[in-house]
């Protein structure tokens, strides 16, 4: 079967038990949204296929669980991702306030070129605002992220932040990207000669023999 995609990268989500990390997720994936879902307990994904400058990307979106006890797994993962998206709930001042111990553990952990985008999610419930977008602009600003307004009840930006981080990453690894593709190519283009080598000795041998 042929591969469904050319590269996969890994995005970590980040933020406080509650802020609507797996509501996103599943409406970036599934597009579905289900406000009565359980916490994530642990860590877990899911994937999605997109079509970025030619290439099929393949994102592995890990759904890591906010409450404290599930921290010390939570860091494992922060080596092996390219992309953070750190998460807050607008109607929440806490869950913004946290964000910092959050970007100093992956300052602490994350590999250095890895690419981060901040969200303040739960734009439609505006009349429960907390955090003002200045607030989050400022942040983002600080950290030098992009800075993305959500919800995932109504859809709005989800895909736009999901697919920016993956556009972010690609461009971090376009070298490494290309190489990859240079070398698939290089290796297709040699399958493809020595096919048409294989051919052209099958043809000379199917005449030698009819030639006897």
């Amino acid at each position: 079967m042929a591969k469904q995609y050319d590269v996969l990268f890994r995005l970590l989500m980040l933020g406080d038990s509650g802020v609507g990390k797996t509501c996103m997720l599943r409406r970036f994936t599934e597009s579905e949204f289900d406000p009565s879902h359980i916490s994530t307990i642990g860590v877990d994904f899911k994937m999605k296929t997109l079509e970025l400058d030619g290439i099929r990307v393949r994102v592995q979106i890990w759904d890591t669980a906010g409450q404290e006890r599930y921290q010390t797994i939570t860091k494992q993962y922060y080596r092996r991702a390219q992309g953070i998206v750190f998460v807050y709930d607008i109607t929440s001042d806490s869950s913004f306030q946290h964000l910092m111990k959050w970007a100093g553990d992956v300052d602490e952990f994350a590999p250095d070129k890895v690419q981060r985008v901040l969200i303040g999610n739960k734009s439609d419930e505006e009349l429960s605002r907390q955090v003002t977008k200045d607030q989050g602009n400022k942040l983002a600003d600080t950290y030098g992220m992009e800075f993305f307004e959500t919800s995932a009840s109504t859809s709005s930006n989800i895909s736009e932040a999901f697919t920016r981080l993956t556009e972010l990453v690609l461009q971090a690894h376009h070298r490494d990207v290309d190489n990859l593709l240079g070398a698939l190519d290089d290796y297709l283009d040699n399958h493809a000669l020595e096919e048409e080598n294989e051919s052209e000795g099958t043809d000379i041998n199917t005449h030698r023999t009819c030639a006897c």
